[in-house]
């Protein structure tokens, strides 16, 4: 391993200044073993280490591998960026919740020489690749992995969206949006709507309404070789299309939105063995009374 990259929140670092030496521990742990290293610019300011500092790209261009450091928005963030390259990440949370990292702050320094040395297993998710057809036409493409979500802009209005599994019909849902996720996503936005918990080893698509004007109306479990369709109803304005809750699409009456398995993973680096079901237990009480 030649590079390794740092792809810090800088506000996260800014709330959690204790976690500053951690990483600057790391970063020095990579250069005394010859590694380079290189830090996104704001975080490197942050940290002291201007000269390490690079813009994003450059990261993700060059690095063997990345140290993804704040809440799970950043991992997903670094996810995307770096899910065509193929890039190991481990993560490190510096943020409250931490559904998706590995290690807390103080953990890291230890870690780093296990991962220059690849003494880890890669766990890999199931991502989504999101196409927005206009007129025939693609107007926009973007990974996910947790979910793609259609939803109203400004105001609290039920809107009709066509679904439909390869090419047939599953249903019109008359609600606030519809949600498609991934397995990793399952524990996100779909399942505060009510959809059900998957494995993150399971190969499939959920897909969850949002607040359905129905008793009907219920979170279906796709295959993952589907493709699922969505059309916005004509008559309807101001709709979004948001990834992974951070980029937002504005969508145009009559727009279709194609989700599907995506050929590129999110590579995770587990450092001990992953268990979802303790996850489950410790981060949301699962079975608690």
């Amino acid at each position: 391993m030649k590079i390794i990259g740092f792809f810090i929140n800088p506000e996260k670092l800014a709330e959690l200044p204790e976690a500053a030496g951690f990483l600057r521990e790391a970063v020095e742990a990579a250069r005394t073993r010859g590694v380079a290293v290189r830090v996104n610019e704001e975080s490197a300011r942050l940290l002291g280490t201007e000269e390490l500092g690079e813009e994003e790209e450059g990261i993700i261009r060059t690095a063997d591998a990345l140290v993804a450091a704040g809440g799970d928005g950043t991992i997903l963030r670094a996810a995307r960026l770096s899910a065509p390259r193929g890039l190991p990440i481990l993560s490190v949370n510096l943020g409250g919740f931490g559904f998706l990292a590995e290690l807390q702050p103080e953990e890291l320094p230890e870690a780093v020489p296990r991962l220059l040395e690849r003494a880890y297993a890669v766990e890999e998710r199931m991502m989504l690749a999101s196409c927005v057809r206009r007129e025939g036409q693609a107007v926009h493409r973007a990974l996910a992995l947790n979910d793609v979500v259609i939803t109203k802009g400004g105001y609290a209005r039920l809107m009709p969206i066509r679904a439909f599994v390869n090419h047939e019909h599953l249903a019109t849902y008359l609600a606030d949006g519809l949600i498609v996720a991934t397995p990793t996503g399952s524990t996100a936005y779909s399942l505060s709507a009510g959809g059900p918990i998957l494995s993150p080893t399971v190969r499939a698509l959920v897909v969850t309404p949002i607040c359905p004007h129905t008793l009907n109306a219920r979170p279906v479990v796709l295959d993952a070789s589907d493709v699922a369709v969505l059309e916005v109803a004509e008559e309807v304005e101001d709709v979004w299309l948001t990834v992974d809750g951070q980029i937002g699409i504005p969508l145009r009456p009559g727009d279709r939105v194609e989700v599907r398995e995506a050929e590129e993973r999110a590579r995770l680096v587990r450092l001990r063995p992953p268990s979802f079901y303790d996850l489950l237990r410790r981060k949301f009480g699962w079975g608690g009374r």
